[in-house]
């Protein structure tokens, strides 16, 4: 996949079949579109073209909302678009000033100048330009005079449970990994790197690498302990892993997120590692003291390496 930052480095292909979006989290939805693009392209011996934004345009409309959520950063997203066989990637800054972009202007600059568009596909309820103006129904009416040909994927197509990363986020917000991840098509995941904790868990016999996301909006799943898989460079390895608060050794308000890595003994302070969450076994509890969170943790385990085998 060739990536380019921005349009300055793009060279037009003899036939470039188009799509935009934020594509957040690219789930099965997303790849549908995705592979009818690469279909066209094949068809017409061309090129896939998709033109993503970065930062996601909602933290730059609404700075002042806090609540932005989102499924992969930016170099997630990166590599879930090559793994989905994209062949060029676009991301465009987003900028206040891009925003007031119309969709006139968005569809004649850039669509048409600069990628030299001749199919563009879209997915059902995309709309863009400033204020979201633009639709499929305003392209498709205007197609002959633009130039290029136009379709939609209905939401049929892409799903009859009407796959959405709104959705999906609920679902991981909730607790529902069956849910989520069966929308995204893959286990969801976190980035991070790991910082020195309290380091009370070596003291009970449950070593934990406490993780720091790479993007602060990153979507973090509901509070409780899951049964994950966790890379460490080239190795993958099983684990259980809390987010929460940790009632029984502090009341602190501070949420965590700490992975015990099973089987394993390595100091990896400073090191990135990616998390993949196979199943929410529980709530976070306050036990009673240090040993009856020890035993729960050791019921965990077992629980954790039954769910994992």
């Amino acid at each position: 996949m060739k990536i380019y930052e921005g349009l300055q480095e793009y060279i037009p292909g003899a036939y470039a079949v188009v799509t935009t979006g934020t594509f957040d989290g690219v789930h099965l939805g997303h790849k549908k579109i995705i592979q009818r693009l690469n279909e066209l392209a094949g068809k017409h011996k061309g090129e896939s073209v998709l033109i993503t934004f970065d930062p996601h345009p909602r933290s730059v409309l609404f700075p002042e909302q806090k609540d932005l959520r989102l499924l992969s950063d930016k170099y997630e997203k990166i590599q879930l678009l090559k793994d989905a066989g994209v062949q060029n990637l676009i991301v465009i800054p987003f900028t206040k000033a891009f925003s007031e972009i119309s969709s006139i202007h968005f569809v004649n600059d850039i669509i048409i100048d600069k990628i030299k568009t001749k199919h563009l596909v879209i997915g059902y309820d995309h709309k863009f330009g400033k204020n979201r103006e633009g639709s499929f129904e305003y392209l498709s009416t205007h197609a002959k005079e633009l130039g290029f040909n136009v379709e939609e994927i209905s939401a049929k197509l892409i799903n009859e449970n009407n796959i959405s990363s709104s959705k999906i986020r609920r679902a991981l917000e909730q607790g529902d990994l069956k849910t989520a991840n069966s929308f995204l098509g893959y286990e969801y995941f976190i980035s991070g790197t790991v910082v020195t904790g309290k380091q009370l868990g070596r003291t009970i016999g449950f070593p934990t690498a406490n993780i720091k996301l790479n993007d602060a909006n990153k979507l973090i799943p509901a509070i409780g302990v899951y049964a994950v898989k966790v890379l460490v460079g080239k190795n993958l390895y099983k684990g259980m892993l809390n987010i929460g608060y940790n009632p029984t050794v502090t009341d602190e308000k501070i949420k965590t997120i700490e992975v015990n890595i099973l089987d394993f003994n390595r100091d990896i302070y400073g090191e990135s590692i990616k998390v993949f969450f196979i199943e929410r076994m529980r709530d976070e509890l306050k036990f009673s003291g240090l040993q009856a969170l020890k035993d729960q943790l050791a019921l965990d385990r077992e629980h954790a390496l039954k769910i994992l085998s």
